[in-house]
């Protein structure tokens, strides 16, 4: 999914949240030069970025990633992440967000007001079996066949302005991908 939020002082000027499966690089910098137009800002007049900074799409994070890098090193404008499970639990308290990561695995991250109390990818059925006991589910919650809380991505970015995180090295942003311990099993 694309989400871009144009915020000044708290409140969202404009956002897209777009589904865009396999075409975010085709689309993404056309819909942030129609944002920026219509509210006539210059792209280097932006006084701060937050990107989220993965789990999810390899692509998707990376191509963000890319133009916040571009944007904050060529006008000097600080970069901020946020964890995508964080954004996607919507600043709500005690939130289970799952985030399909395909073959049968989701990323998770239980997350309360922001802060991440556990996070990791695992097969959805060891998932289910953690019990978890959240008072809301977030983002793919039919994977394990619960319903979702509606949240607005645009404004978790404001909720959660006090968990973003400055990028101190901008050509040093990476993503940040959750492995799993099967990722680690060396095969003899």
């Amino acid at each position: 999914k694309l989400v871009l939020a144009l915020i000044q002082d708290e409140t969202i000027l404009s956002y897209i949240e777009e589904d865009c499966f396999k075409k975010q690089s085709e689309i993404i910098n056309q819909r942030l030069d129609e944002m920026l137009k219509e509210h006539q800002i210059k792209p280097l007049n932006i006084d701060e970025i937050c990107v989220t900074k993965g789990p999810g799409s390899y692509t998707g994070v990376r191509i963000a990633m890319t133009i916040a890098k571009v944007m904050g090193a060529m006008g000097n404008i600080p970069v901020y992440t946020l964890s995508s499970l964080q954004l996607a639990s919507g600043g709500m308290e005690n939130t289970l967000v799952l985030m399909d990561a395909r073959s049968k695995r989701a990323y998770y991250g239980l997350v309360d007001k922001g802060t991440i109390v556990e996070q990791g990818v695992d097969l959805i059925e060891v998932i289910e079996s953690k019990q978890f006991t959240p008072a809301h589910f977030a983002c793919d919650a039919y994977l394990i066949d619960k319903e979702e809380t509606p949240v607005s991505l645009a404004e978790s970015f404001v909720k959660l302005r006090e968990h973003w995180e400055l990028i101190e090295n901008i050509h040093a942003l990476a993503p940040e991908y959750l492995k799993s311990n099967d990722d680690y099993l060396v095969k003899k």
